[in-house]
């Protein structure tokens, strides 16, 4: 049985909570009433701002001509796919990297270089080498949250407890045990914040490259109404780009409670 000292812990917890989530939808209903009054009474250029009323009907208009889900669809395949490349290949590579101190020092500099360029300066060079197609904006995507997802996970496997590497030495552990036992479960909560950094890399990418090539997916929605100067066609591409975000963010969360949950 749980003391009522405990039990009025979690009362309170659940109920900051729940006020968190309130004053959030609050805020969103807020912006969302002011956004359409001001374009009503014409304080804003609704021709240029839109308006909340009209970028709903834009949606509506997709989703009944059988356009909606497929341009979603097309965004989030291209971003789970560079999202989830990105996390699997980033993470083998740290552990290499930490395996071979040697292997790292004679790549850090070229880590360093790729991940302070722009990659949309690659994206001329990708689209001629792969052609005007789903495999660029992915290979783009990935290329934007690769090097991060090394550096960073790297960086916490090194910073791992020096103790905890000097005990398992002292049982003469080797190198995979040390990883599997030590460095690994020690670093999730890296891997997570990695996840975390992904997503929202992943999409930059992936729309990146729709800007560029594609003729399907969220990314093209908001180019072509740019194109046309229908701005309605460029906030509701913006709205769904923003819901698609954090139902993905809502995903990794999952998997980190998942990943806390088995540790």
């Amino acid at each position: 049985m749980y003391s009522s000292e405990y039990k009025m812990y979690i009362k309170k917890l659940k109920i900051r909570k729940l006020l968190v989530i309130i004053t959030q939808i609050l805020i969103l209903a807020i912006l969302l009433f002011l956004w359409e009054y001001l374009s009503i009474n014409e304080v804003i250029n609704s021709f240029i701002y839109s308006s909340p009323s009209r970028v709903f009907t834009t949606i509506i208009n997709l989703a009944n001509d059988n356009n909606l889900f497929n341009h979603i669809w097309i965004t989030v395949y291209e971003t789970f796919v560079s999202f989830s490349l990105a996390t699997l290949l980033g993470t083998l590579m740290a552990i290499i990297l930490w395996y071979s101190k040697f292997l790292y020092k004679v790549l850090e500099p070229y880590l360093t270089v790729l991940n302070s360029l722009p990659k949309v300066a690659l994206g001329p060079i990708i689209i001629i080498l792969c052609g005007a197609n789903m495999k660029s904006i992915i290979i783009m995507a990935l290329l934007i949250s690769l090097i991060i997802t090394i550096t960073s996970v790297y960086s916490g496997f090194v910073n791992t407890d020096k103790n905890k590497i000097k005990l398992l030495k002292s049982f003469n552990a080797s190198k995979w045990q040390m990883l599997r036992y030590l460095i690994i479960p020690s670093n999730y909560h890296v891997i997570i914040s990695s996840l975390k950094i992904n997503v929202g890399m992943s999409l930059v990418g992936v729309i990146m490259g729709e800007f560029l090539v594609s003729k399907e997916g969220i990314g093209y929605l908001i180019n072509y109404g740019s194109e046309v100067f229908n701005l309605n066609l460029v906030f509701a591409g913006i709205i769904i780009l923003l819901i698609v975000s954090y139902l993905m963010y809502l995903m990794v969360l999952y998997i980190e409670k998942v990943l806390i949950k088995n540790n």
